[in-house]
């Protein structure tokens, strides 16, 4: 078998930002190729390494200096500014597969652990006014961060016929990870979050052709320390694959993610915002022997586009899957 897988806002409308800090618990792209074709039996090991480079305009930068207490949500601001933010992860994602059917299909257990390393800049001019006190500030906001990220628990089950396969999962944000609501670069999000969703896989061996999609909705937790809560998130991710041999497949990724109900809580300056982006990219996939393992190694990028109320630009993955037997596809992964 071959397998082919930041940042609350102002009190000014034109000035906002969806998502607190514009990070949101799911991840685009988490999903790709062979999402729903069902793992081997017993313990699985998935390593991921994430790069994302991002970018935005005045609104975003602005709104992310309140969100560290740096502006006045009572302040009429504009900015004229870049925000610039990298994220470098690495995550861990162990998983066991039971090899007894449970309601027909495959019940696989596991959790996703990662360290990160991120910065975050704000480079422009702040023109603040009260009333009629006009203040101007040009410079230069900057932070580096690196720790631990969130744990994320999972369950998935999968159920296979024919060509045909289907996925449900449900997961969470257990906000453990390395966060400061006061800092400009944070590797957690600060809160809690419940996803689930359900997934399809159309794979045919002999042809070599594959197709994958998984969707979800996000409810997000009020995050205590900012009294901020996100609103309901809709993510599709999606792959398809073409095999050039039993080791070798090739083929494009894509994502959807909208925000279908506006950020509240007391901490939330800005009104209900909705967020969006899109994203699409190539994909490669490699299956090779690893001793008594089967490993699989994919590699795909995004391009960003059409974001709204988000920073948006590219982002890069490495996948390195290990399993016990016959090839190990994309695994399902939230990574943060």
């Amino acid at each position: 078998m071959v397998a082919a897988v930041v940042l609350a806002a102002m009190a000014v409308p034109a000035i906002s930002w969806a998502d607190e800090g514009g990070v949101s618990f799911w991840i685009p792209g988490t999903y790709g190729s062979l999402a729903a074709v069902p793992p081997p039996p017993g313990w699985s090991l998935t390593i991921v390494n994430e790069y994302y480079a991002t970018m935005a305009g005045g609104d975003v930068a602005a709104a992310r200096q309140m969100t560290i207490g740096k502006l006045n949500p009572a302040v009429m601001v504009s900015l004229n500014a870049n925000y610039r933010s990298v994220l470098d992860t690495v995550s861990i994602n162990p998983t066991y597969a039971f090899a007894t059917p449970i309601f027909g299909g495959t019940l696989e257990l596991g959790a996703t652990a990662s360290v990160a390393a991120t910065t975050v800049g704000i480079n422009g001019t702040l023109t603040a006014a009260a009333g009629s006190i006009v203040a101007e500030r040009q410079g230069t906001i900057s932070s580096s961060t690196f720790g631990v990220g969130d744990v994320q628990p999972m369950a998935q089950f999968y159920w296979n016929g024919g060509v045909n396969n289907w996925t449900a999962y449900l997961t969470g944000n257990v906000p453990v990870g390395t966060y400061n609501s006061s800092n400009l670069a944070n590797i957690g999000i600060g809160h809690g979050a419940i996803d689930g969703g359900a997934g399809y896989t159309y794979f045919d061996s002999k042809s070599g052709r594959e197709f994958s999609f998984v969707t979800g909705l996000t409810y997000n937790l009020i995050n205590p320390s900012t009294d901020y809560q996100n609103g309901i998130d809709w993510h599709l991710d999606w792959g398809l694959s073409q095999a050039l041999s039993k080791q070798i497949a090739i083929g494009a990724v894509g994502y959807v993610y909208n925000q279908l109900t506006g950020d509240g809580g007391a901490g939330d300056h800005v009104g209900p915002f909705e967020s969006r982006v899109f994203g699409i990219g190539p994909q490669i996939g490699f299956t090779f022997g690893a001793g008594s393992l089967e490993a699989y190694l994919n590699l795909k990028g995004y391009w960003e586009f059409d974001a709204t109320h988000r920073p948006s630009g590219w982002n890069a993955w490495v996948t390195l899957s290990l399993s016990p037997s016959a090839a190990a596809p994309d695994k399902p992964l939230v990574v943060k």
